[in-house]
């Protein structure tokens, strides 16, 4: 990592084709691809500073919370990965961005997927993290499922606590301390955002164009994700061409319990 101090964080709310977006901006030193960030599902772009923090600070990055979740207001009607993805797009035309190196975990993941096939001339390369190719991938133990089909562990940091090390594996079966920080971290009040999140995943597939992805792709997983298992990397890692797999000791969190891991191989992908 570059021993060089990061600059301030712009956090500002742009209106995009009437939606509000609440987006923060880690200005770097204006040499390299920039890097958006697609969060989880009902997670708003705080809680992943502790990877950020961890890059050189000589990148850029761009995080956005997406609609109904975080700063962002809850639209008035649901929408789809295609419709999110196209939403994006405007919004880094409206700050100026040309092309954006993208990586997405989880539910961003599947999100990051869609935006570079559909916007494919904006996205340089692609880094899909602890994600799967949707509706047709392996999926977790139905045990986990169950506990992500409602918003109660961000609305409830008791059951998060609870049901986190069984939910996220890797390091939080062991670290009850990291638990309690994290379960406070994705707090959330609002549930309607989390419902429509779950709605523009839901019969979404990535599998019938993955092949047609022409981005260099770094797929990162654990193996001991209990909500979308190693096994759907390597599937991914088959399907797109330019593609390569890296499989760390961890869980569904690893892109946080092992930033330090994770963060000098994502450096190394974005400059080669």
């Amino acid at each position: 990592m570059v021993a060089q101090a990061a600059r301030q964080e712009d956090i500002l709310t742009i209106n995009v084709k009437g939606h509000p977006l609440r987006v923060a901006i880690r200005p770097g030193n204006g040499a390299g691809t920039p890097l958006l960030l697609m969060n989880g599902i009902g997670v708003s772009l705080e809680v992943f500073q502790q990877f950020i923090e961890e890059l050189d600070p000589c990148i850029e990055v761009i995080r956005f919370d997406v609609p109904g979740i975080g700063g962002s207001p809850v639209p008035t009607i649901p929408y789809r990965f295609s419709t999110l993805s196209w939403l994006i797009a405007q919004m880094l035309n409206q700050l100026g961005y040309k092309q954006v190196d993208v990586l997405g975990i989880s539910w961003g993941g599947g999100l990051a997927q869609q935006f570079a096939f559909q916007c494919r001339q904006l996205c340089r390369r692609l880094i899909l993290v602890s994600t799967g190719p949707g509706a047709f991938m392996v999926p977790g133990r139905p045990s986990v499922l169950m506990k992500m089909a409602t918003p109660q562990r961000f609305m409830d940091p008791f059951y998060m606590t609870e049901i986190a090390p069984d939910l996220y594996g890797g390091d939080l079966r062991s670290n009850p301390e990291f638990v309690h920080q994290m379960a406070h971290a994705m707090h959330s009040d609002e549930p309607l955002g989390y419902f429509y999140q779950l709605m523009a995943g839901m019969g979404w597939t990535s599998l019938p164009w993955l092949r047609f992805l022409r981005q260099p792709t770094l797929i990162l997983a654990g193996d001991d994700d209990p909500i979308i298992p190693a096994i759907n990397a390597k599937i991914m890692q088959l399907l797109i061409p330019h593609s390569k797999l890296y499989i760390y000791h961890g869980g569904h969190l690893g892109l946080l319990t092992h930033a330090k891991e994770l963060a000098p191989l994502i450096e190394q992908f974005l400059a080669a």
